[in-house]
């Protein structure tokens, strides 16, 4: 046993993160459903994250989910007509930095 009791074991695949389940594409789904000019950005998987898919509004609110891999973001994409791009090589959308300094803005207000 180590140092801080019981080992955390890796996944199959690698990785410390648990694999994408129903509920997560519920939620995707609901939130193409509900929100208008929705994009997905597909993130790599990392040593400690499965892959996933940040939505994207027109208005920049977001979301993120583990998604089945980039096909499984990219199926995604196309059974509900949303426009999917990699992430590493496009960037996130102005609209998500805009949305989330608006969002830290009236947080502070709060306070």
């Amino acid at each position: 046993m180590g140092w801080f009791g019981k080992k955390r074991s890796k996944q199959a695949d690698g990785t410390l993160d648990r694999a994408s389940d129903n509920v997560d594409q519920r939620h995707l789904v609901e939130f193409i459903n509900t929100r208008t000019g929705v994009e997905a950005y597909v993130e790599p998987k990392t040593t400690v994250t499965e892959t996933t898919v940040m939505l994207i509004a027109h208005d920049g609110e977001w979301t993120r989910r583990r998604v089945a891999g980039p096909a499984g973001a990219f199926a995604l994409g196309r059974k509900h007509n949303v426009p999917v791009y990699e992430v590493a090589k496009v960037g996130y959308p102005q609209r998500k930095r805009d949305y989330d300094a608006r969002k830290k803005l009236e947080q502070q207000r709060r306070q």
